[in-house]
């Protein structure tokens, strides 16, 4: 039987950088506190599978790609950036809105809609594919058994779902969201300038 415990230390890793605060927190947050639950683990699934599919083009050679063609990962970088700037302006303008969704307008946004919201919030960061590809470059052992891409990118999807799931979950309760509603246009205000940021730091650090 193949030892797999050598991805333990590589996930964990992965989990611990999964929750330091960036857009998909605050996507997730935002969603989960101003729409419902179920929009909010729709966005967690969507960044679950958006890692899930960077830790797969990492583990087959996407940052090798990534230096033989500087210009594709310049533009990745940007068009991610833009995307997030976009996303910012959105988030700044609900800060005018007066109350929280209704149940009724939540269900009329798709589930499937708030995925695709969080897979390209998730993708929209092409530095995420870098890490991980660092992560798996320093920690991996030469010989690997030959399913170990496929092993470890399911446990990036697992623990980056469920990070953002808990989230979800606990930003989503009654309290959290009269709390969101009392400082709404603070939150908003706070979490478009930070995501902004995050945008516009893509698009002007443009070396890979």
């Amino acid at each position: 039987m193949q030892d797999f415990s050598f991805l333990w230390p590589i996930l964990a890793l992965l989990t611990l950088g999964a929750m330091t605060p960036g857009p998909s927190f605050l996507l997730v947050a935002q969603t989960a506190m101003s729409h419902s639950r179920r929009h909010a683990f729709a966005i967690a699934l969507g960044m679950g599978c958006g890692a899930l599919i960077f830790a797969l083009l990492a583990s087959f050679g996407l940052v090798t790609l990534f230096t033989l063609i500087p210009e594709l990962y310049i533009t990745f970088k940007v068009l991610g950036g833009a995307y997030l700037c976009v996303l910012a302006y959105r988030i700044w303008k609900q800060g005018n809105q007066q109350s929280v969704p209704s149940q009724t307008q939540n269900r009329q946004k798709s589930s499937l809609a708030s995925f695709f919201y969080g897979l390209t919030t998730q993708l929209s960061n092409p530095k995420t594919a870098m890490v991980f590809s660092s992560v798996f470059a320093a920690l991996l052992p030469a010989d690997v058994p030959a399913m170990t891409p496929f092993i470890l990118s399911t446990g990036v999807f697992l623990s980056n779902f469920g990070w953002y799931a808990i989230v979800a979950t606990v930003l989503s309760t009654p309290k959290a969201q009269r709390l969101y509603l009392r400082f709404k246009r603070a939150f908003c205000r706070t979490a478009g300038a930070l995501l902004g940021a995050f945008g516009a730091k893509l698009i002007v650090s443009t070396t890979p």
